[in-house]
């Protein structure tokens, strides 16, 4: 799957370097000095981008105490209904251009999760370069199909998605034209337990939709971040703060900046290990083959005595002749002296002095003389 895309000049997909978002959320505790702190943060940790979301109390719900707006589900905000959740955490609109601004001098790219129509038409004005989807929003069609016309990149979250869900959203891209999507597999719990992660569905949804995956990780630490990598992650995100002790509605969840860095080596690291599928060996290697096994000489030997499995063995080093032709050898007579520590040849085998092979297991002309 090579699908590709390109973010704010940045491509992701197909053979690019995984493309890391510092999810930013409340964790400004309504604090724009902070939220532009956390920014240099996440760049200094090794980001490519820092995500915020665009809403109010009142543009993602109404004020109510209605059963139906009290958080119930086992959540960290429990016994809040949702406006006053959000009337907390949401991020001021008239710091977002700037800190567009800021990000754009610290060479990192920031985008936003619109909550409803009228934030859809305030990130254009400020000219976001693509567009996050948030699971809870998935089912939010026209929205979807407005930012969908925009013919921008969309990232959807699947975390509370059904099937028929992703399947909905993703038709509605494709009514307007728009195929620049990428699907993270998310798991909507806070924190999320490693269990309930299912890094497998990260290859399935890029095969099953025809599209990038990735992961959007709640869980805590990096591990399932970094593992994510070899599944075929091309975009990670996790909440980033300053320091959990500091609080907020998503601190306890969120990264810290040094083990957002520490991620960020991490998926580096393991992008270079991951390779391509070949069974060529770099100099090094090929060099430490040298020691693998190899017929040796391993007792003295008179011209005519036969070969034993006490004078002649497979041993390392690798300059002798290769292992396959130990039962081959074994009763022949030697046509020479030999010495202890004599790398096997078939020169020194009755019979088959003028037998050639090219298979020394140290490598082709590292035969001795």
């Amino acid at each position: 799957m090579n699908k590709e895309i390109v973010i704010d000049n940045r491509k992701i997909g197909g053979d690019a370097p995984v493309y890391i978002v510092a999810e930013m959320s409340a964790n400004h505790n309504q604090d724009y000095s902070r939220a532009v702190e956390i920014l240099h943060a996440a760049k200094e940790a090794g980001a490519d981008a820092v995500k915020i979301q665009t809403y109010t109390a009142d543009t993602i719900t109404i004020d109510s105490n209605k059963p139906y707006f009290q958080i119930t589900q086992g959540t960290l905000w429990d016994g809040r209904t949702l406006y006053d959740l959000y009337k907390e955490a949401y991020t001021p609109w008239e710091w977002q251009g700037r800190l567009m601004e800021e990000a754009k001098k610290l060479g990192i790219t920031l985008f936003s999760s619109p909550f409803d129509l009228s934030s859809v038409d305030f990130l254009e004005e400020i000219n976001v370069p693509c567009y996050k989807i948030a699971s809870f929003e998935i089912t939010d069609i026209p929205m979807i199909r407005k930012i969908a016309k925009l013919g921008k990149p969309i990232i959807f979250a699947t975390g509370i998605a059904y099937e028929k869900d992703i399947r909905l959203a993703l038709d509605v891209c494709k009514e307007e034209g728009n195929e620049n999507i990428v699907l993270l597999k998310c798991t909507s719990a806070y924190p999320a337990p490693f269990e309930a992660v299912n890094l497998e569905m990260i290859p399935f949804l890029a095969k099953e939709y025809d599209c990038i995956s990735g992961l959007s990780d709640h869980t805590m630490g990096y591990s399932v971040a970094i593992a994510s990598v070899a599944k075929g992650a091309k975009m990670i995100e996790k909440h980033m703060t300053l320091k959990r002790a500091d609080g907020g509605a998503d601190s306890a969840f969120s990264m810290e900046p040094e083990e957002f860095k520490q991620m960020c080596i991490g998926v580096r690291q393991v992008e270079k290990a991951l390779g391509k599928v070949s069974y060529e060996l770099s100099e090094k290697q090929i060099k430490e083959r040298e020691h693998t096994r190899s017929l040796f000489v391993c007792e003295d030997i008179k011209a005519g005595e036969i070969f034993t499995p006490e004078n002649m063995r497979s041993i390392r080093p690798g300059y002798g002749l290769h292992t396959k032709y130990y039962e081959e050898i074994l009763g022949k007579r030697a046509v020479a002296d030999l010495e202890k520590g004599t790398p096997m040849a078939w020169k020194y085998v009755e019979g088959f002095e003028n037998r050639v092979t090219n298979d020394c297991p140290a490598g082709e002309g590292k035969w001795s003389v």
